[in-house]
C-alpha cells in the first residue's frame, strides 16, 4: 500500500513540476542522471521478450523448461512482474533528480536541514515505539514491537539516524554564524546515538560509530573558526568533551538495560542466523544465473525455488541482505559492471572532494553519506527503500555539484591565463 501511495504521489509531483516548475538544468546532475538512466535501461532490457531458443540457452533456465511453454517468447527476467515493479520504483530517484536540477542554489542549501528534520521526526516516532506506543501504519509492512521509526526495518531506521549523525555537525558549523544551531545539533547527535542503540540494530552500531566520527571530523574547521580567539587547548578539549558526553549517555543507556543493539550484538537470533545460513544458497544462485542474471526484483520467488528443506520456516527470506550480492544475482554481469561504474565514480569524486579546500564541505558530506549507505548495503538492502533512494540521489548530486563547480572554475582560470 505504501509503495502505491509513494509512487502515485511522486508521479503527481513530477507532472506538476513539469507544468509549473522552472526548466531543470540536467548539467548539474549529469553523472548521476547517466547512472540512474543506465539502471533503468538495464531493467527494461531484462523485459524484452526473447525467442525460445535464446531464452533456454541462458544460465539457469534449463530447469524451468518443464513448467514453461517451450514455444513461448520469454523475457530475461524469470519473474517479469517483479522486474516491472523494480522499474517503476525508479520513479522516486528520477523525480528527486528532476527536482534538484530545477532548484536554485538558495533552495538547495535548505536540503541538509530538511534531511536532518526528517531524521529527527523518524527518531521521535522510534522513541514513541520504544516507550511502548503502538502504531497501526497501513503504509509499511513493519514488525510489531520493533523500533523502526517510519521504516519497516530497524536496520534502515538506524542507518537513517546514522546519516543524521553525519549531517548534524555539518549543518551546525557549515553556517558562518552557527549560534542556536550548535546546541540543537549536539542534542540531536546524542539522541540519534542513543536511539540507534535502543533500536536493536547491530548494523546500526557499525554505521553509527563512523557516522559520529566522520561528522565531528568534517565539522573541525567550523569549530576552529568559532574558537579562533580561544586558547589552542580549547579545540581538542571540546571534541573530547562531546565524545565523552555521548559516551556517558550511552553508558547510562547500557546501565538501564536499554541498549538493545548492544544486547543483540552478543546474542544470535533466528533472523540474523538465517542470513548466515542462507548465504551458501544465495552464492549458489549467483553462480547458477551468472552472467545473465535472474532479473531484478525477483529474489523472493527465486529463493523459494532454491531454498533447501532445512531453511524452511514460517517467515520468508525476502532479500539476500547483501545488496552487492543481490545485484550480482539479479543483474548478472551488466549489473556488476554498472555497480562498479557507480562505485568508481563515487571514489574518484570523493578523492577530489577530500583533497579540496573548505568549498568542498557539501561534497564531502555527500561522499560520507554514500559511504555509510554502501557499508549498510553489505548487511541489508536500504537502497531499495524510497527514502534511501532519495537520499542517495541528493548525496550524489552534492558530490557531483562541487566537483563540477571546481572543474568550471579551473576552466575559467585556464581561459584567463
Amino acid at each position: 500500500m505504501g509503495q502505491v501511495v509513494v509512487r502515485g504521489t511522486t508521479w503527481l509531483l513530477v507532472i506538476l513540476c513539469i507544468l509549473f516548475g522552472s526548466p531543470p538544468d540536467m548539467r548539474q546532475v549529469r553523472p548521476v542522471a547517466m547512472l540512474l538512466l543506465a539502471a533503468f535501461v538495464l531493467v527494461l532490457v531484462q523485459l524484452v521478450p526473447l525467442p525460445p531458443s535464446v531464452w533456454q540457452m541462458l544460465p539457469g533456465r534449463a530447469n524451468l523448461g518443464g513448467i514453461i511453454d517451450p514455444l513461448s517468447w520469454r523475457p530475461l527476467a524469470i519473474v517479469p512482474g517483479a522486474a516491472w515493479n523494480a522499474a517503476s520504483s525508479l520513479i522516486v530517484p528520477f523525480a528527486v533528480l528532476l527536482f534538484l536540477a530545477g532548484m536554485e542554489p538558495r533552495e538547495r542549501a535548505w536540503l541538509p536541514g530538511i534531511l536532518l528534520g526528517l531524521a529527527a521526526f523518524s527518531m521521535i516516532i522510534g522513541l514513541l515505539q520504544f516507550s511502548g506506543a503502538g502504531f497501526a501504519n497501513p503504509f509499511i509492512n513493519d514488525t510489531p514491537g520493533q523500533v523502526a521509526g517510519m521504516f519497516a526495518n530497524r536496520n534502515h531506521f538506524a542507518l537513517f539516524l546514522a546519516l543524521g549523525c553525519l549531517i548534524a555537525p555539518t549543518w551546525a558549523f557549515g553556517n558562518s554564524r552557527p549560534g542556536w544551531r550548535i546546541p540543537i545539533a549536539l542534542g540531536l547527535l546524542i539522541l540519534f546515538a542513543m536511539t540507534i542503540l535502543a533500536s536493536g540494530s547491530r548494523a546500526g552500531i557499525l554505521v553509527g560509530v563512523p557516522g559520529i566520527g566522520i561528522g565531528l571530523f568534517m565539522a573541525r574547521n567550523g569549530i576552529r573558526r568559532m574558537l579562533r580567539h580561544a586558547p589552542r587547548w580549547m579545540f581538542p578539549a571540546i571534541l573530547v568533551g562531546v565524545v565523552a558526553l555521548i559516551a556517558i549517555f550511552i553508558l547510562l543507556l547500557v546501565a538501564a538495560d536499554r541498549a538493545v543493539s548492544i544486547d543483540r550484538a552478543f546474542a544470535l537470533d533466528r533472523a540474523e542466523d538465517m542470513r548466515t545460513r542462507g548465504l551458501p544458497t544465495v552464492l549458489a544462485m549467483v553462480s547458477l544465473y551468472f552472467p545473465a542474471g535472474s532479473g531484478f526484483g525477483g529474489f523472493d520467488p527465486m529463493f523459494r525455488m532454491h531454498e533447501p528443506f532445512e531453511l524452511l520456516k514460517p517467515t520468508y527470506f525476502n532479500h539476500a541482505h547483501n545488496d552487492f550480492l543481490e545485484i550480482a544475482l539479479d543483474g548478472g554481469l551488466p549489473g556488476v559492471l554498472l555497480l562498479a561504474a557507480a562505485i568508481g565514480w563515487w571514489l574518484i569524486a570523493s578523492i577530489r572532494a577530500w583533497r579540496g579546500d573548505t568549498s568542498y564541505a557539501t561534497a564531502r558530506l555527500g561522499s560520507a553519506l554514500l559511504l555509510l549507505i554502501f557499508m549498510a548495503s553489505m548487511l541489508d538492502y536500504p537502497a531499495r527503500t524510497p527514502m534511501m533512494m532519495a537520499v542517495i540521489v541528493i548525496a550524489a548530486s552534492w558530490l557531483n555539484a562541487s566537483a563540477d563547480f571546481r572543474a568550471k572554475t579551473a576552466a575559467r582560470v585556464d581561459r584567463l591565463a
